[in-house]
């Protein structure tokens, strides 16, 4: 079952996310799992938002997702995103 790494964010620093974005790419080769949203103005429509960046990944599963989240080498790279963003993360899993 695919599941979706969900990332809500109020960016504070954005030299530091491009540093981010591009670290962070370099770690998805040979990765079970693609972006399918990546919107830095998105819109409000109910309730309050939090910042205006969106990410949301799909992987094939929560294996594919953990075998990239917890590497080496993307755990280096979230570092930047910690320190140039306020951020909210969520693992959903998907209908089927």
């Amino acid at each position: 079952m695919s599941v979706y790494f969900v990332v809500q964010e109020k960016v504070t620093d954005e030299d530091g996310m491009a540093a981010y974005n591009k670290a962070a790419g370099a770690t998805f080769a040979g990765v079970r799992g693609k972006p399918i949203i990546v919107d830095n103005e998105v819109q409000s429509i109910e309730g309050e938002w939090h910042g205006a960046r969106l990410v949301v990944l799909e992987f094939e599963d929560e294996a594919a997702f953990r075998e990239w989240y917890d590497s080496p080498a993307y755990q280096e790279a979230v570092q930047l995103r910690f320190a140039a963003s306020d951020s909210r993360a969520v693992l959903a899993k998907g209908l089927g």
